[in-house]
């Protein structure tokens, strides 16, 4: 008989000022705080088996930073590295990850320290479940494809509101908030929210956790419980609707170095649609008495995308243009020129790289609820392929979890063009590799 008990903790880990930003190409620092930012965790014990899923307000994290916090983590609580989950919601105003690249050494092991404390508080918090359900409920025109052929026959990613040249998005989205009701005796309940969007809508210099902090918000206020927000398959999906008109328009304001439309209010507003989604599905989820813990981790490989010697003498040019901070003596502006930025910095940094990459794939199955993590950010039909081949439509599908490799497009992708496939590291095999191999994780942790 199963003796399952689940835990939960959150702890604040918002920087202090003056640390680097991560997720733009142009330097920022943190001047101020809108809100914190948190690591929210969720334990799972059945006798001496554990399972840990952490959700932490970052933007990714590279994958040897992720694993010394999981070893951190493995050698004070007694957990098998593959039962540790540590999710990256993706907020682009946070602290930055590397280093190498500017990240304050000295937070980066505090948060080492906090993650680590937050399992131990979560482990002592766990209660025994009584029951979990599981469902999913729409969520529309929170997250639109981001990606969109042109009527010249160029394909464009961010390419503006109202921009009359747009042809047709490219991409199929998922608007479906997929949740996890957890009842426990003697505690509150849990609610785990998925949904696939990138949380770069606000922009700017001050620490925000975006839109996950207003869906753990406003889950929390209207049904008193415990919420954790899961980010899922987003690489080609944001929040830029560019059919937008009249209220659409409401809290955003247009930023100068790449032509999107970000603003506070709007990172408020898809807060409250996504909690509506799930707030809305809370009462009718479909409850099991499936009390199983399991996890597993399949590491996989892909091959690198090279380039050609004359993409190659280019790329030195726009990249050394770039270091130099002189972007202005790059023929483009906008998005085109975070484009050929992010490419020439892949062709540089891979002339002398490795002929492919290690991808980890991790699962962890808390019941009948199924977390499939992705260590870098897949578009949506690598989600959405993993639950159809799979045949589990409510599988947790998690971007940026266990390691940061990047973006991982579609094959069709790397023949149209455009900022993810242009930018990403990955042959055009990638999207079916990890298809298959999410697809032989989430059936490993259900049998």
């Amino acid at each position: 008989m199963s003796s399952l008990k689940i835990g939960f903790s959150r702890v604040l880990i918002t920087p202090p000022m003056g640390v680097s930003m991560a997720g733009y190409f142009v330097e920022r620092s943190a001047d101020g705080v809108l809100d914190d930012l948190e690591a929210n965790v969720v334990t799972a014990l059945d006798g001496e088996k554990k399972a840990v899923v952490i959700s932490v307000d970052f933007l990714h994290m590279n994958t040897p930073l992720n694993q010394r916090y999981v070893d951190k983590i493995c050698r004070h609580h007694g957990l098998d590295p593959a039962s540790v989950l540590i999710h990256c919601t993706h907020t682009h105003t946070g602290p930055q990850d590397d280093v190498n690249k500017g990240g304050d050494g000295a937070y980066l092991e505090y948060l080492g320290r906090k993650l680590s404390d937050a399992v131990g508080f979560a482990l002592l918090e766990a209660k025994p479940v009584i029951q979990i359900g599981t469902g999913m409920e729409e969520a529309k025109n929170v997250g639109f494809i981001r990606r969109f052929r042109m009527k010249n026959g160029k394909i464009r990613t961010n390419p503006g509101i109202g921009n009359p040249d747009i042809l047709a998005p490219i991409g199929v989205l998922d608007e479906n908030a997929r949740i996890a009701r957890i009842c426990r005796e003697d505690g509150k309940e849990l609610v785990l929210v998925n949904f696939g969007v990138h949380p770069d809508t606000v922009g700017g210099t001050k620490i925000t956790a975006d839109y996950p902090r207003f869906v753990r918000e406003t889950v929390e206020a209207v049904l008193a419980v415990h919420c954790v927000f899961f980010n899922g398959a987003q690489g080609d999906v944001n929040h830029v609707n560019v059919q937008a008109k009249g209220g659409d328009l409401n809290g955003l304001e247009l930023e100068s170095f790449d032509d999107v439309a970000r603003g506070y209010e709007h990172a408020k507003h898809m807060g409250r649609k996504i909690a509506a989604a799930a707030i809305g599905i809370y009462g009718k989820v479909n409850f099991s008495e499936d009390k199983t813990i399991s996890y597993h981790q399949i590491t996989t490989r892909v091959d690198a995308q090279k380039a050609t010697p004359e993409q190659r003498k280019q790329a030195h040019l726009y990249h050394d243009l770039h270091v130099a901070g002189k972007d202005s003596e790059i023929p483009f502006k906008g998005m085109e020129l975070t484009t050929v930025v992010a490419e020439a910095g892949r062709i540089v940094r891979l002339e002398n790289g490795p002929s492919y990459f290690p991808l980890t794939i991790s699962g962890v199955r808390l019941g009948p609820v199924d977390f499939v993590g992705i260590p870098g950010e897949p578009f949506a039909g690598i989600g959405r392929g993993i639950r159809e081949q799979s045949g589990f439509p409510c599988a947790f599908v998690c971007c940026l979890t266990n390691g940061s490799a990047g973006y991982f497009p579609m094959r069709e992708a790397y023949d149209e063009g455009g900022y993810e496939a242009r930018s990403s590291q990955f042959s055009p095999d990638v999207a079916d590799t990890l298809i298959e191999t999410g697809v032989q994780v989430l059936r490993h942790i259900k049998t």
